[in-house]
């Protein structure tokens, strides 16, 4: 296995379950399942997508991989080591390796602080300080690589568009140098021409600092343009994953068709929300939604299983 095959993120078998609230009309013992039985592996270099709608437990999995939240079940590997066995100083070197960054950018970055003391917060406490003006230096390199001026360390993020926050959320991050970014819906609020603005800045970061990306979306449309693997999620579970180009052209899983209709503005044939999922998964998670379910599907999960290179499904009829 080369170098940019080597995997530097490795998701094993990753399960979570939430406790439902507690309080005197609480059911006892009752659990969300918001992930099931998850692996996927990000290459070094490549950028993966796990796309679905809201509630498919994208989120939590992205949250899991910097251990925000730690898994119920399965293992976390960064280049071949476990993440769960890290002492706290072995975490905290991990966390400014792998940059997380948020849907919402007004909500993550500190209104009382200035741009400058935004960007620098975490490496104020990190082994890479040398000092505010080595510290500003960098800051002014990096602010000007993801489209700012070196004038907009002195302002406040309340100063900024949507667009213009979101990139000094980037910013932030790779002043830390990482070797991942988990872009966690970073342009679902955005306007679409603000949008493909910085996804053109990501993958040129991409290029240029020869990044690995985790691309959590809704919009499978965005993560084909931008991803190399899409893994695609419903009620916890991998039901589809794929090469991006193979994926835009044959996608067979029905949720995934269904992500494709409703990207392009077509009527799908289920209007049904994500049910939320109290029990673990024992048959297929989207069966009460397919058209074409029998009553095996309600009964059975159906094997994760490779159809092809590298094209897996999850489906008894395909």
């Amino acid at each position: 296995m080369t170098d940019t095959e080597q995997p530097i993120i490795k998701v094993s078998h990753v399960s979570k379950q939430f406790n439902m609230e507690a309080g005197f009309f609480a059911k006892k013992r009752k659990s969300v399942y918001a992930v099931n039985d998850v692996s996927f592996e990000l290459k070094k270099g490549r950028a993966y997508g796990i796309v679905g709608e809201s509630g498919c437990g994208k989120t939590t999995t992205a949250r899991m991989i910097v251990q925000m939240y730690i898994q119920t079940s399965g293992e976390i590997f960064y280049e071949k080591e476990s993440v769960s066995g890290f002492s706290k100083r072995d975490l905290r070197h991990y966390r400014e390796k792998v940059k997380y960054i948020f849907q919402d950018p007004a909500r993550s970055l500190n209104p009382r602080m200035t741009v400058f003391e935004v960007m620098t917060a975490a490496l104020r406490h990190s082994s890479m300080w040398k000092g505010k003006k080595e510290a500003w230096k960098e800051a002014s390199k990096i602010i000007q690589e993801v489209g700012l001026s070196e004038e907009d360390l002195n302002r406040r993020p309340a100063e900024f568009s949507g667009g213009q926050r979101q990139r000094i959320s980037i910013a932030r991050a790779l002043i830390m140098n990482p070797d991942v970014l988990i872009c966690d819906e970073v342009v679902s609020a955005l306007d679409v021409s603000i949008q493909g603005q910085i996804i053109n800045l990501l993958l040129d970061l991409r290029k240029s600092r020869n990044l690995s990306f985790i691309f959590i979306t809704h919009d499978l449309k965005v993560a084909c343009y931008f991803c190399d693997e899409i893994g695609v999620m419903y009620r916890g579970v991998l039901v589809e994953e794929a090469p991006a180009e193979s994926l835009y052209k044959d996608a067979l899983h029905p949720y995934t068709k269904l992500l494709f209709d409703g990207a392009q503005g077509k009527l799908s044939f289920s209007n049904c929300e994500v049910k939320t999922t109290l029990e673990k998964e024992v048959c297929c998670p989207f069966a009460y939604r397919c058209p074409n379910a029998t009553e095996r599907c309600r009964q059975e999960l159906p094997e994760f299983r490779e159809i092809a290179g590298g094209h897996k499904v999850r489906c008894f009829y395909l």
